[in-house]
């Protein structure tokens, strides 16, 4: 009886069902871990002092952890006032829209916590025209050099550049740089966009079929912006895909906004630097806080917030704000961890979102700036830019049990074999900071990470 019962424990302990309390070294000790690498380290808020280290010095590859470095950094150069401002003018007849890399520009999660309609940026300058008493306008003329050109980083893998999370980064963003697919049957196969353009043509090669479950994707083509649908549909089904040349979609919604006013559209769509020495008659401004920003890349876990982060922080740091680009923005995030007294040897950056694979971060990097942002007068408010646990972002689904629920907050990170976790205990010992980062590991991992978690918040290590 007691070797069955050795033997029932050893077997739901391989499988993450544990009895009583583990210790970190026993979690990681688990048989299905043998080949993860586990990074760890958590500090006392107030004073820095370590409480729980194991290899933190280790430069391992952060995935999304990177996004809280470019959270950090933003802060740090652009301050907390710090406003995304698109701006919309008059010039010889032409309407102009100058883009300010605004990553949240008609973001749904992001208009309905401001109480905001959808497509409330068009109809301001709608609006604004009507005020002005404008019928016609020539060509509509799309600035989005505030950022360079290089809208696609060259470290982010190819097969996935369809992919919502690795849209492409633009001076003039709109709708996440996606739009939504939906895929029907009514009879036959058929096929919407959301929002409705005329920018994006798509190609149906889907198949109607009464059985079997939908399954369907959307598959880039040689011609920019020309996507083929194809696979078997039944019932209803929808996902986001990436867009090429994202500003051209601002402009073509924007169009049709205006033309739907009665307000003629004489010329094309054209886009072009616009030296702001150049006479401008401003008539909107469309803005968003660095806060709404933050909120949806560390919570949400939006990479094109991150990337517009490290352009942004280019841009502001470049004589005549223009051509933000990701290689002198992360130089200076660099130069920012510096001041913490980082050595470079413990970091390598190369996107903002952490998508790429060449980034390095130790755990004693990640520490450091979410100790040195915790620190700060607006420390609260980013510590509420983290998921929650237990109830929103990506950690909305763990965590739901007392005392951990809406006690922990962090930033998860993951890409294939890498998994992180680093945030904020709030114990009743007083605030920990703590960072686990981990390669090699396997879809169980995750239980691993969140109970080494817990751990950490009970302080029985």
């Amino acid at each position: 009886m007691k070797r069955h019962l050795i033997y029932l424990i050893t077997v739901f302990a391989a499988y993450g069902v544990v009895f009583g309390s583990e210790s970190i070294m026993q979690i990681i000790a688990r048989p299905h871990q043998k080949n993860a690498v586990f990074c760890i380290l958590a500090v006392r808020a107030d004073d820095g002092k370590a409480l729980y280290s194991r290899n933190a010095q280790n430069p391992m590859i952060p995935a999304s952890n990177m996004k809280l470095v470019s959270s950090a950094a933003a802060l740090y150069y652009l301050g907390a006032d710090y406003v995304y401002q698109t701006r919309a003018a008059l010039q010889d007849g032409n309407l102009v829209v100058i883009g300010a890399g605004d990553p949240v520009l008609g973001d749904a999660a992001v208009d309905a916590c401001s109480g905001r309609k959808d497509g409330w940026a068009f109809d301001a300058i709608v609006c604004a025209l009507q005020d002005k008493g404008v019928t016609q306008v020539g060509d509509v003329i799309l600035d989005s050099f505030f950022f360079d050109q290089n809208r696609v980083h060259l470290s982010w893998p190819a097969d996935q550049l369809n992919q919502w999370y690795a849209c492409e980064t633009s001076g003039i963003n709109y709708n996440r740089n996606c739009v939504r697919i939906v895929a029907s049957r009514n009879g036959a196969a058929t096929l919407e966009m959301e929002p409705d353009n005329d920018y994006i043509e798509l190609v149906s090669q889907l198949r109607a079929v009464t059985r079997g479950a939908s399954a369907v994707g959307a598959y880039r083509t040689n011609t920019p912006n020309r996507l083929t649908v194809r696979g078997n549909i039944n019932k209803e089904t929808g996902f986001d895909v990436a867009i090429e040349r994202p500003s051209g979609l601002f402009g073509n919604l924007l169009v049709r906004r205006l033309r739907a006013a009665g307000i003629a559209v004489n010329g094309q769509i054209v886009e072009r630097y616009v030296p702001q020495r150049e006479s401008l008659a401003a008539i909107a401004t469309l803005t968003n806080t660095l806060w709404d920003v933050l909120d949806r890349c560390n919570k949400d876990s939006f990479g094109l917030a991150a990337e517009s982060l490290i352009k942004t922080i280019s841009a502001e740091n470049t004589q005549g704000r223009i051509n933000g680009e990701w290689p002198h923005g992360l130089t200076l995030v660099g130069r920012y961890l510096n001041t913490l007294g980082i050595d470079d040897a413990q970091f390598v950056l190369d996107d903002g979102s952490g998508l790429s694979r060449k980034n390095r971060l130790s755990c004693s990097v990640l520490t450091a700036i979410l100790r040195d942002a915790y620190q700060k007068p607006y420390g609260q408010r980013f510590v509420e830019t983290l998921a929650e646990a237990g109830v929103d972002g990506t950690i909305g689904k763990y965590f739901h049990e007392a005392p951990y629920r809406g006690n922990i907050c962090g930033k998860t990170g993951y890409i294939a074999g890498v998994r992180t976790f680093s945030g904020v205990c709030k114990t009743p010992r007083g605030d920990i900071i703590f960072s686990i980062m981990t390669e090699g590991g396997n879809s169980m991992t995750r239980q691993c990470i969140n109970d080494i978690t817990k751990r950490i918040f009970d302080g029985t290590f």
